[in-house]
């Protein structure tokens, strides 16, 4: 039998999220519109309310964000986080270690995602005081608004082809650091599929000697400085497995 993965369920990474609450140029508050090429997000709202703008194949669509509410997407949905007042998020991610691998696009006009050059430079914030990097988050944040509301505005008229466009240039924007994700993957979700599969073939034979090694995990509690995310300022727990100390 395989060894059992230390991995949080599912190999899935979970984050801390407090919903960006400054002006967009549209007038509301929120993070930066962008979509994963990989893995799959979900939203479990915790505290506040607001919306989440997406856009995917079937078009713009609006979802209203309260406490409890549990709302995922898929791979190549476009996707916004919209504050109307201290919206908090838990957010659990797919594929833990592709995102922070560049599995994440944010929808900045086509022509800036055609040129990893500039895409980098819009994309990456500095290193220096707070009051910079949240500077330099806010006026991301309102390039990808600008280039969503292209992508938005010609799919509710009907034109998908600015959509297929920027899905393509995504597609070549990361195809260098795709190279390196099949190994995260495998390290990842597949291995404890793989698990999963050799403790239930073990147990139709009759064998549950898997339960010997059950133990129990804890992620440490969040300290430090928030981090500036595309939807807003957040800090990840560490669920790589650490075992609770008898």
């Amino acid at each position: 039998m395989t060894t059992p993965p230390p991995t949080f369920p599912g190999a899935t990474s979970v984050t801390l999220l407090d919903v960006y609450d400054d002006v967009a140029p549209d007038g509301l508050r929120g993070g930066s519109p962008h979509m994963h090429l990989a893995s799959t997000e979900c939203y479990v709202v915790i505290g506040g309310r607001g919306e989440l703008h997406t856009l995917d194949p079937g078009g713009p669509r609006t979802t209203e964000l309260s406490k409890g509410s549990v709302v995922w997407f898929t791979p190549g949905t476009i996707h916004r986080a919209v504050n109307h007042g201290g919206l908090e998020v838990l957010v659990v991610m797919g594929n833990a270690g592709l995102p922070e691998a560049g599995d994440a696009v944010m929808t900045f006009p086509v022509d800036v995602v055609a040129d990893p050059e500039r895409y980098a430079a819009a994309a990456t914030l500095p290193t220096e005081s707070l009051q910079a990097r949240a500077a330099a988050a806010a006026r991301r944040r309102d390039l990808a608004v600008t280039g969503f509301f292209v992508l938005r505005d010609s799919a509710s008229a009907g034109d998908f082809g600015p959509l297929q466009e920027f899905h393509a240039a995504a597609a070549r924007l990361v195809r260098e650091r795709a190279e390196d994700w099949t190994a995260v993957v495998d390290r990842g979700p597949a291995a404890q599929a793989a698990h999963s599969l050799d403790v239930t073939r073990a147990l139709a034979a009759g064998d549950a000697g898997h339960l010997s090694v059950a133990a129990v995990s804890q992620a440490p509690p969040l300290v430090g400085e928030r981090g500036f995310g595309m939807c807003g300022r957040l800090r990840a727990y560490d669920v790589t497995g650490a075992l609770v100390p008898r």
